[in-house]
């Protein structure tokens, strides 16, 4: 077993698997940050070298940093900068219609100095609402700043392909998007899949695992309705309801373990296979806190889905009521549901040091 890597574009190499930060998060419950931050190591030694997280992820970037300072500090150079950090940038609702090019460098080297790196791989850039303010001239001052060496490559999160077409035609080089892409959620097939590929964009697909929801966990559990404390469980139950009701999510839990028991893996094996299957996905991200969910996580790597799979799952997902809609077009309603469990001012304020001397 190889864990199978990509190119988002040359010099930029990527696990399939990335390991995510969301839930390391604030909100999402108790985390064992020592723990998390040694575990790291393991997954790099697996071959799932990757990182997934954000400037407003409360705290990871700096995690993540100190694991890579330790890294390079006992065993060299060489294996911490095999590290591949994928960050985003989330500039608060509230300062989208005023934010200055000083402020965007300055979150820019923010996430260098947290993360204790020389170069950000990858940015994601997301715009809450593009009405506001010039989200354009936002992300042109990013090319200045590859330009400097501080960023690598670019991406986005969470828009639809009309969203990014104005930044394509803008003339920027979008090497990724990032957007919900599960058996549960598959509204990146509704268009995003065919443009992405007309365009050069690979996907890079987050809630693989619906917040722990796709694992045998949850297989013939009761329905826990719509209570909880962690807003990653809140997010992702949602998503189920959207599917269908709750027998139906069972029926697809099933549909999973059957095929994973064919091949000797995990229903979660099987979900995180099928996303990799899929047109443009170049990786999906694993929420995995520690190294005991490694070997799982590494199942997927150990098989290939075949017809029969195919049509096994296909039973279940033919009868999906939904969701229905562009990727994030139910979450970016900030009135609806899915979009009133967001937070949108996680960042930055203005009189934030961040922000530089002119703040």
């Amino acid at each position: 077993m190889s864990v199978e890597t990509i190119h988002l574009r040359p010099g930029h190499e990527i696990s399939r698997v990335i390991r995510g930060g969301w839930q390391l998060a604030g909100d999402h419950g108790p985390v064992d940050r020592a723990q998390a931050i040694r575990d790291m190591e393991a997954f790099v030694d697996a071959g799932l070298f990757t990182f997934d997280c954000a400037d407003i992820y409360t705290g990871v970037e700096e995690m993540i940093g100190e694991f890579i300072a330790d890294l390079r500090a006992r065993r060299g150079a060489t294996v911490a900068d095999r590290v591949c950090v994928h960050t985003k940038l989330v500039p608060d609702l509230t300062r989208l219609g005023d934010l200055r090019a000083d402020e965007v460098e300055a979150i820019v080297d923010r996430s260098l100095q947290r993360l204790q790196i020389d170069q950000l791989d990858l940015v994601q850039f997301f715009w809450w609402d593009l009405s506001l303010g010039n989200a354009v001239e936002s992300l042109d001052v990013l090319k200045t700043l590859q330009q400097k060496g501080k960023i690598k490559t670019f991406g986005t999160t969470n828009w639809d392909r009309q969203a990014m077409q104005r930044f394509v035609d803008a003339g920027f080089d979008i090497a990724s998007a990032q957007v919900q892409f599960s058996v549960l959620d598959r509204r990146p097939q509704n268009g995003l899949t065919d443009w992405a590929a007309q365009n050069d964009m690979m996907l890079i697909c987050y809630g693989t695992l619906a917040g722990g929801f796709i694992t045998e966990k949850w297989l013939g559990a009761p329905d826990p309705g719509f209570e909880f404390e962690n807003r990653s469980l809140i997010k992702y139950r949602l998503i189920i309801d959207e599917f269908g009701p709750w027998e139906r999510f069972q029926a697809l839990l099933q549909a999973l373990k059957d095929v994973g028991d064919k091949h000797g893996v995990s229903l979660s094996a099987v979900a995180t296979r099928w996303v990799l299957g899929q047109p443009q996905v170049a990786a999906g991200i694993v929420g995995a806190r520690y190294a005991r969910h490694l070997p799982q996580t590494l199942q997927t790597f150990e098989f290939e889905l075949d017809a029969d799979d195919h049509k096994t799952l296909n039973a279940v997902l033919d009868l999906a009521d939904g969701p229905e809609g562009d990727v994030y077009s139910l979450e970016g309603d900030r009135t609806s549901r899915h979009g009133r469990i967001m937070k949108y001012n996680l960042n930055t304020n203005p009189n934030d040091a961040v922000h530089g001397a002119n703040g």
